[in-house]
């Protein structure tokens, strides 16, 4: 039986350069891959940026995957993150209309799902939740129950535990 698609993520530490991460996409791109969620910011050191990716794909080619992008100029290392080894977590921010039904809602949602506020008008509320993709998807169930107007979510962020 042939191994299932699982979404898997990656690392990858890169000198802080332009079209990096177009190399980087590329890799994916020539592959016939799909990055399902890609988050890249600076390091402490500001000539680095560490990317995380997420993809579709098996753990063979993910090895190949990963093994092509240390290939890479300006690829200072790309590594798999592991679960349970790595902590991913995701952020929502969501516009719901505050409407009197719907405010005793709104907040019963914010306090079980550790949600919060971070913009109010008299019609309308932003509401910010983080968490893991299955939990988020849950909200966002939840979120469209409530009347989301929009929403906007981040890529995957992760951190591998006990690790520099």
């Amino acid at each position: 039986m042939p191994t299932q698609l699982k979404e898997r993520a990656i690392a990858v530490i890169v000198n802080n350069r332009p079209d990096v991460l177009a190399r980087i996409a590329g890799t994916f791109s020539a592959r016939g891959f799909n990055i399902e969620s890609i988050s890249a910011n600076i390091t402490r050191d500001p000539t680095v940026t560490k990317i995380i990716i997420t993809t579709l794909t098996t753990p063979d080619t993910i090895a190949k995957v990963i093994k092509q992008l240390n290939r890479l100029v300006d690829v200072l290392e790309a590594r798999r993150l592991r679960r349970p080894d790595a902590v991913r977590r995701e952020m929502i921010i969501a516009r719901v209309p505050r409407t009197k039904e719907r405010k005793a809602a709104i907040r019963e949602l914010i306090e079980t799902r550790g949600g919060k506020v971070v913009n109010e008008e008299s019609d309308t509320a932003i509401l910010e939740f983080t968490g893991d993709k299955e939990e988020l998807e849950e909200i966002l169930t939840r979120l469209e129950e409530l009347g989301m107007e929009d929403f906007a979510r981040t890529g995957v962020i992760a951190l591998e535990r006990g690790k520099p």
